[in-house]
This record gives structure tokens, sequence and C-alpha cells, in this order.
């Protein structure tokens, strides 16, 4: 058995317990991943903090604050044939899960997880890199239901192989193809979120200098390695020299960045000679410097892209931003429909003219959206399926399962549904069941009474059967 298969293995043992399923136990494992990410900085420690674990503590803290909540049956609107019964939808872990991206919602909602951590290269996600690996350990009470695997593509390739219950991958699209014709093979579920070329449109008639300043900062925010950064600029031709003179004038990292301790670097030499080898058709307006033993590139512009040059035809994860031009908004319209995320710096009275499919649309500000918990977090096509963030992480890895519980009484309701069947028994049937119960305050203490029912099911183990009673 390889040590793929035994992590995975060790895992399902460990979710049989059910050991993972108690809320007080997932809230001390989620407790415990605070102090896990104050300890992990890997760059200067207000940069740290601003943009890696800044954003994770509040997820750890969200989850805590409101995971008995999350965790609690929901009442759903009931017909008239089960106005007496108790319907709820009752959230359930999954099961194993694979994870390469968040842990934090894996936590929340009760699943055992094995953990991949890239060795040969680091994934986008700043929480996972090689630190998990010494403090993973000495986090959880129970290890076992917690596994991380080190390796690179020898490593995921076994573990794809094995039977999860749900695949979670933060990455790219290349990758993401990849796991998902994997999973496909065992029926289980992904999520994927894979970024993209994420258009950002200027209007002419907007304060450039405010919109240039925000898109240099999203841009080049971690060297441009971040999933929701502006991937190219769309403006008129018009103002596309003053589009570049603004970003210029935006030097968060002074007129040196490669001396400057908040300005990153590419993540390894094989990322930056891709991302040198995307310049080589385009004009560089701005930036360029380079230095290939430091995997240094300074913030660049690109001017006069073509949409069939190299930079365009995959998301640049750098710091590299070109600039398209076309003749309006309708141009762009048409243009940004081929992408998948969207950022918009215009007046607000041209937002419903946006006829656009994206995962995400912001006016006027860049990565923002990021920081709401609130907002489902996902792509649409190329950039992936699925949202997670707050809440929608804990969704996105529990089974909603649906759960009615009669009594047995009222049979003569029933009768409806038995043979013999006769018109006027599909007359009774169809006013029971298509109707919607709203019955005002009789309604209200039917649902008060079933209310107690609920809350005398939730004191039971979860098992995979009808109550009777």
């Amino acid at each position: 058995m390889s040590r793929e298969q035994q992590a995975v293995a060790q895992a399902r043992k460990a979710f049989e317990t059910g050991r993972s399923k108690s809320l007080d136990y997932r809230i001390f494992q989620l407790q415990n991943l605070t102090g896990f990410s104050r300890r992990n900085k890997r760059r200067s420690e207000v940069g740290t903090q601003l943009y890696e674990t800044l954003g994770l503590e509040g997820e750890v803290n969200l989850a805590i604050k409101n995971l008995k909540s999350w965790a609690a049956p929901r009442p759903v609107e009931k017909n008239l044939l089960t106005i007496a019964d108790t319907v709820y939808i009752r959230p359930e872990p999954l099961g194993v899960v694979l994870i390469i991206g968040p842990l934090i919602g894996a936590i929340a909602a009760g699943n055992s997880f094995a953990l991949l951590v890239f060795v040969l290269f680091i994934n986008r996600v700043a929480q996972l890199n090689l630190y998990v690996c010494i403090i993973i350990p000495f986090l959880f009470l129970f290890k076992e239901l917690y596994t991380v695997v080190t390796g690179g593509v020898a490593e995921t390739q076994e573990l794809l192989r094995q039977r999860f219950d749900h695949i979670f991958y933060t990455g790219n699209s290349m990758v993401g193809k990849i796991i998902m014709e994997a999973a496909a093979k065992h029926l289980t579920p992904v999520t994927l979120e894979l970024g993209g070329k994420s258009p950002c449109y200027i209007d002419k008639n907007c304060d450039i200098t405010i919109a240039c300043r925000r898109i240099a900062w999203g841009k080049y925010t971690n060297c441009g390695q971040t999933c929701i950064a502006p991937d190219y600029i769309l403006c008129e031709t018009s103002i596309q020299d003053r589009v570049i003179a603004e970003i210029k004038k935006a030097e968060f990292y002074t007129d040196n960045p490669q001396t400057c301790p908040d300005y990153g670097r590419i993540i390894n030499q094989r990322h930056y000679k891709r991302i040198m080898a995307l310049l080589d058709d385009s004009t560089v307006a701005m930036g360029g410097q380079n230095e290939e033993a430091d995997r240094y590139l300074a913030p660049t512009v690109l001017r006069d892209v073509k949409p069939e040059a190299k930079v365009m035809q995959e998301e640049i994860f750098g710091p590299v931003l070109p600039i398209i031009t076309v003749s309006g908004l309708d141009e762009a319209i048409k243009f940004i429909n081929k992408g998948e995320n969207l950022w918009l710096f215009t007046s607000s009275h041209q937002m419903t003219r946006f006829g656009t499919s994206s995962g995400a649309i912001l006016a006027n500000d860049c990565l923002v959206h990021y920081s709401v918990s609130a907002l489902p977090f996902g792509g649409v096509g190329n950039s992936g399926m699925g949202s997670y963030h707050g809440k929608f992480t804990f969704d996105q890895l529990s089974h909603q399962r649906s759960c009615l519980i009669k009594k047995l009484k009222m049979e003569g309701v029933n009768t409806m549904r038995y043979p013999p069947h006769t018109p006027t028994k599909l007359s009774r049937a169809r006013f029971f069941i298509l109707k919607c119960a709203n019955l005002g305050w009789i309604g209200l203490s039917i649902q008060i009474n079933n209310n107690c029912h609920m809350k005398q099911l939730l004191s039971f183990p979860t098992v995979e059967c009808c109550f009777i009673n």
C-alpha cells in the first residue's frame, strides 16, 4: 500500500469513528488554527498579516462564531400533505475530502481530510505551504483525522487515484481539468477555484487617476500572483497614454521595486521563465526590468496588445499588465464575455449595460470583494465551479440531507395514495400536494410543536434510517 493510500485509509477509518461530527470538537480544532495563522509568515510582518493571515483569521473566527447555526437543521416550506410532519434540511459531513486549498471549511463541516502540500511548487493559496507540514501535526487532538501529504506531480497523481467524498482544488485550469477527470472515475464532486483572465474596463469619463491607482495595487500585490488580480485592461485608444502615465505615478514600491521589502518575487524559476516568455510579442510601456537569479520582474505594463498575443492566451499570474484598446463600451462587453471575472471602473448608470457572465463583478475597485465572507467566492467557465467563503464553504463541504419525520398517526390522510386509484383521490392529492402550507397562526402553532420535535431529534446519533414514533 502506497503512502497516499495509507493516508486516505487512515482518514476514512478515523472519520468512521464519528469524532469529527461533534460541534465542540470542530470549534476546538478551528481555535487551534488561529494560533497557526499568526505563526505562518512568508514576507514582511505587516504584509503577511494584511494579505495572508488576516483573512485566514477572519474566516476562522467567523466559523467559530456561527458554526452552531450553520450546522443546525433548516426548516423548509411544506405542502398540506406534510403539514403535521417535521420537514427540514440537516447539513451532514461529506466524509473524507481531498483539500488542495482552504481547510477551514473542511473542519467546520465535520469532515476528515487529506491535505496536499506541494513541494516542487507551492500552491497559490498562502496558508498551504511547507510550514503546514511542520505545524499541523501539533494542532489537532486526533491527528489521524487530518492527514498531510507532501509531494509533487507523482504524489498528486497517486492521491487522485483514491476515492474521496469531495475534492477541493485552488489553482490553475490545466490542473483543474486533470483533477476533474480523475474525480469523474469515482463520481466524486469537486470544487474548483481556478482564477482566469479577469478583464478590467476603464471608462474614459471616470476618475482615471484613482482607477489606475487601485488597478496598480490590485495587479502588483504579491507580485501579481493572486487568482483575482486584474489580468488586463480594456480602454479606448484616446485614454491609453493617460492610463499608462497614471499607473506609473502609483509607485507603491518606490522607484526601485527590487529593493522594496513589500514587493515580492515570482514563486519559482519555472514560472519566471513562463511569464518572461509572455512578453515576447508585445510592447513594454512601463517596467520590464528583470533578473532571473532573483526571480525579479518589475511592475510591467504592455501597450497596444493584440488579442492573439501570447500574454492573452493564458492567465498571467505575474506582474504584467496588458492594455487592449477598444472603440467603446459595446466592444468591451463583447471582449469581456470571453473572460471569467470583471473589474469595472465607470459611472454607476452604465452598470446596467453590462450583459456579461462572470464569477464576480466589482465596480471601481479590485480584490476587495474577497474580504466579504457573506459573498460567495467562485467562478464560471474556465475560472472554476462551486463557491466558498464563510457559510458558503461550510455548505460546499456538507451534504444537505433532506429529512422528513412522520408519526404513525393521521392514516386517514394517506388513503388518497393507496389503491384503488380514483378521480376523487387524485383531486384530493392535487390539493394536498400542490398547495403550500400557509395557515397563519394555526400553521405557526403546528411549526412550534414540530420544532420541539426537531430539537429532540438533534439529541439522537446520526444514522442512516427513518425515525418512527
